[in-house]
């Protein structure tokens, strides 16, 4: 009975996933449940608040690994978008050289994250607010990932 009650305090320890969908408005961030199986929207913010966002989780010791939505092509080829997004993840790593950042093909995770919230019966008005969609998009993003890693374990 002990053992099985350390093994389940380890599991509730887990540290999470992040995600985020970056954009040159608004920067969407998601978090997995220290479980890894389900994500949940963090919120949207613009560069100083995730800086102050990921600091927070950093501090509690919470995070694992950050993955970034990484825009390609529809042929897999770079585009100029994948540039900024290359520069950000260099000064992500100045900031804060500690996150392990990977990165995750963002093909279709904001048209995904629009049919998301369209099924699920939102307004209009509630869907175009500022934000709602950044955030859907990287929830989108991480629930990929962490469906390839199920299948990997």
């Amino acid at each position: 009975m002990q053992e099985k009650k350390g093994a389940a305090m380890s599991l509730t320890q887990k540290k999470r996933v992040v995600s985020i969908d970056y954009g040159t408005k608004r920067i969407g961030v998601a978090q997995s449940d220290p479980l890894w199986l389900f994500a949940q929207p963090v919120g949207t913010f613009d560069r100083a608040g995730l800086s102050k966002t990921l600091d927070t989780m950093i501090k509690s010791d919470d995070i694992a690994l950050v993955i970034v939505g990484y825009p390609l092509s529809d042929s897999g080829e770079k585009n100029a978008m994948t540039g900024v997004i290359d520069r950000f993840i260099e000064t992500l790593h100045e900031e804060f050289p500690q996150l392990m950042i990977e990165t995750i093909d963002e093909h279709h995770s904001s048209r995904d994250a629009r049919s998301i919230l369209i099924a699920s019966g939102k307004s209009r008005k509630n869907r175009q607010q500022k934000g709602r969609l950044d955030s859907a998009a990287a929830c989108v993003l991480l629930s990929e990932y962490l469906e390839n890693q199920e299948s990997v374990r």
